[in-house]
């Protein structure tokens, strides 16, 4: 109540900088430490808007009062006056300040602790600091959703400390399942977790283990050793990052199956297994990230990505060293069986700005128009998608322009987020596009060709809400948000291209063993009277067309055939092994 004394008098802005570079500015108080590179200013609105300006990869807090700054001075006697019945007492855990940066007895967290709380520097980094010194290694975010983990890691890699952390739940994955696995993280790490008041009133119970001996042999393939100077990558479809140092640039690297990626099998074009045109943005987005590009400026796709029914595809995505404005060349390719393909180019850039939220869906004047039937409708333009793909939900329309949600399946949710934005979700927001005419409906399939300008807001989406509008022939613009109106993603321009008949199953062919393939051949049958039994040929003798071999093991069959293609006699018949 105190606070809306200040309320729209300023704001706070997060930057992933050192505290350092922020500090003796007019007017702009450093608000909270959380880490190396991990700083929270806040002050008037205007000076905030200087700093957004000077660091792109800044991002506003959704307040609208000045936090931990000398605005809060302001509210000082009414916040004293609120909090004058606060009777504190001695706590059982443990209490580690922010504001002191030092164990505290509770008793002492009164009226005038609480008011140094919100008007001085959170110094979230010193404690965890404090905490390192003091021995603890395990950390335990108790949030709706993570948001200090990433200090907290930070700080102990600068002290070069092994630590155990995780957090409790997630925004969008907040249920105990979630809380669980927290601390399943916790249990296979060496901490004490104490399940059975964690699974009291769930009806779980102990079983026996087997009486036998564990043999500790393991039938899991190797994995391959690391490449030296490459770091792994948390993602579904790529693993492992390796820098350039020749052009400052990076190589993403991973291998894609749909044995490995079974969901990738549901997109399906014109009866051809196709990896998503989605699929590229996020990879590219994925590549740019690391290197502090968030946007997509071009992205041109210069054919299909198809992916065979069994063996593995190897990609790569090159992101070249830096250019005029902080841009970078990107290219993405394949190699299968040992031919290497170009399938994508485009360049990336540093983010600009930010997006505004939404914060009226449907948007005003927007008429339902549901989605009833779409997938039949896309399956006979030769579409075929499978449940991660079938993701829209329902749809409006205003004019020329379309609004539509789209949701991840439930056991997606996990991938999602890893990813910026999860290929499935994205494509399944783009089936929205026929709902309104916004191509040239000429019954066919139409593919992305271009991107261009697509901004990355937010990542990890599992449900999204989309704007498309015209944005020329065949092409549409994407405003994309998440179920609370924050933006996820922008495109300014997305074309697509009609697919030309016979090209996907020619890529699926392409030129790689083109004359091969497996097949059964027709020998013949060997007639009555043409054929006789392995013994009776064995020691000499005439051959006749056909020799059967019957009654023996996989042994004796070896050394028969060592025996048969080691004589001349038998060049002219053929062995038939019954089995």
């Amino acid at each position: 109540k105190a606070l809306l004394a200040l309320s729209g008098r300023g704001g706070m802005v997060s930057v992933p900088v050192p505290a350092d570079r922020l500090r003796d500015r007019p007017g702009l108080s450093v608000a909270a430490v959380n880490g190396p590179a991990s700083t929270v200013v806040s002050g008037a609105v205007e000076v905030l808007d200087g700093v957004l300006v000077e660091f792109p990869e800044a991002r506003r807090i959704p307040v609208d009062y000045a936090s931990h700054s000398v605005q809060v001075e302001e509210i000082r006697g009414e916040l004293a006056e609120a909090l004058a019945g606060v009777e504190p007492c001695s706590g059982r855990v443990p209490f580690y300040s922010t504001v002191t940066g030092r164990l505290m007895d509770t008793v002492e967290l009164d009226a005038g602790y609480w008011y140094r709380n919100l008007r001085e520097t959170v110094e979230f980094q010193d404690t965890v600091e404090g905490l390192l010194e003091l021995g603890h290694t395990v950390f335990v975010e108790a949030a709706p959703h993570p948001v200090l983990t990433i200090g907290i890691q930070d700080t102990a890699d600068a002290t070069d400390t092994d630590i155990v952390l995780t957090g409790s739940l997630r925004r969008d994955d907040g249920g105990l399942d979630s809380f669980l696995t927290g601390l399943a993280r916790l249990h296979v790490r060496g901490v004490a977790v104490e399940w059975r008041a964690a699974f009291a009133g769930l009806g779980a119970h102990a079983i026996d283990l087997p009486t036998y001996a564990f043999q500790r042999r393991r039938f899991w393939a190797a994995p391959l050793r690391s490449t030296p100077g490459s770091a792994e990558v948390d993602h579904p479809l790529v693993g492992a990052v390796v820098p350039l140092p020749d052009s400052g640039g990076a190589l993403l690297t991973g291998v894609l199956s749909l044995a490995g990626q079974p969901w990738l099998a549901e997109h399906s074009v014109s009866g051809v297994v196709l990896f998503p045109g989605t699929g590229f943005v996020e990879l590219v987005l994925q590549a740019g990230l690391g290197l502090g590009c968030g946007v997509v400026e071009e992205l041109t796709l210069e054919g299909p990505l198809v992916l065979p029914e069994r063996g593995e595809v190897e990609v790569q995505v090159l992101v070249g060293g830096v250019g005029e404005g902080g841009r970078r060349s990107v290219s993405v390719f394949s190699c299968r069986e040992g031919e290497w393909v170009r399938h994508a180019v485009g360049v990336v850039g540093v983010a600009g700005g930010e997006a505004s939220a939404v914060e009226v869906w449907p948007p005003v004047g927007a008429e339902r128009v549901g989605v009833e039937g779409v997938y039949a409708a896309l399956a006979e333009r030769g579409y075929a998608y499978g449940p991660m793909f079938q993701g829209l939900r329902d749809a409006w329309r205003r004019g020329d322009e379309v609004f539509v949600e789209a949701v991840l399946p439930e056991e997606a949710r996990g991938d999602a987020a890893r990813c910026a934005i999860h290929p499935a979700l994205l494509d399944a927001g783009l089936h929205g596009v026929g709902l309104g005419g916004l191509i040239t409906d000429d019954g066919g399939a139409y593919l992305p060709f271009s991107w261009s300008g697509v901004r990355l807001h937010a990542v990890g989406a599992s449900a999204v809400r989309m704007a498309l509008k015209p944005a020329g022939p065949d092409a549409v613009s994407l405003r994309v948000t998440d179920e609370a109106g924050e933006a996820v993603l922008s495109v300014d321009s997305l074309v697509l291209r009609p697919v030309p008949e016979g090209q996907l199953a020619d890529a699926r062919v392409g030129s790689r063993d083109a004359l091969y393939r497996v097949e059964w051949v027709d020998v013949g049958v060997c007639g009555v009277g043409s054929f006789v039994e392995w013994g009776e040929v064995v020691s000499g003798g005439v051959v006749p067309g056909c020799v059967v071999l019957s009654g023996v093991d996989v042994v004796g069959v070896l050394e028969v055939l060592r025996l048969w293609v080691g004589e001349e006699r038998f060049g002219g018949s053929r062995l038939v092994v019954v089995t």
